[in-house]
């Protein structure tokens, strides 16, 4: 199987306890699960009617706090930004809008109406997104393409192990609507084929990339 990052052969291994195969590209190290396994919106949003994030909650303001706190002293002249694949919440647009940005949000499953054409912003960020995207360098691309020049996308997404044993026991390909997993290395080609710039990563799960 084909890798979807950098289009080299990628081995197969399977989870002898779920049954579930995945492919492991040893170029970018890039890993997916089989295609049997990806779900479709309807099946997606019923797993995510049951996450409890409400704009009330503090501890749900705290973890995206946690996000802007990497990101925004990393960026400069930013004054617009859309959150992509926001989910049913908006508190992380909200939050932005209170630091002076003008905020536009976007989700396929939660806001499907509002229209991103045309549009292009300083700053694009997707929490906890890239992981359920069966197609993560077309939609990669689409973002680049919505940054205006000098831009950043901010992605938060959990970087796999890069070690099959550990990778069986991690929690994050547990749920079902995680379908395709990333490092550092994964970004690295991605926005190199896109002329980018890595411009900061946390080594975890956070990464940011610079449109020249």
């Amino acid at each position: 199987m084909d890798c979807h990052i950098c289009e080299k052969k990628s081995k197969i291994f399977i989870n002898e306890k779920t049954k579930i195969n995945y492919y492991d590209c040893q170029d970018c190290e890039y890993i997916f699960k089989s295609a049997e396994n990806y779900q479709d919106f309807k099946t997606q949003k019923k797993r995510y009617d049951l996450h409890q994030n409400k704009d009330s909650d503090k501890q749900y303001e705290a973890y995206f706090q946690h996000f802007l706190d990497f990101v925004l002293p990393k960026i400069s002249k930013a004054k617009t930004v859309l959150d992509f694949g926001c989910g049913a919440s908006t508190l992380l647009a909200q939050m932005l809008e209170k630091k002076g940005f003008k905020s536009t949000y976007f989700d396929p499953i939660y806001y499907p109406e509002i229209s991103l054409d045309e549009k292009k912003y300083d700053l694009i960020v997707s929490v906890e997104v890239f992981e359920h995207l069966s197609q993560p360098k077309e939609t990669f691309a689409y973002l680049i393409e919505k940054l205006n020049t000098g831009g950043h996308l901010a992605i938060q997404t959990e970087f796999h192990p890069n070690n099959k044993e550990a990778f069986m026991s991690w929690y994050y390909p547990q749920d079902p609507t995680h379908i395709v997993f990333f490092r550092k290395k994964t970004f690295e080609v991605l926005a190199k084929d896109f002329s980018c710039n890595i411009v900061a990563d946390n080594g975890k799960n956070m990464i940011i990339i610079a449109k020249l």
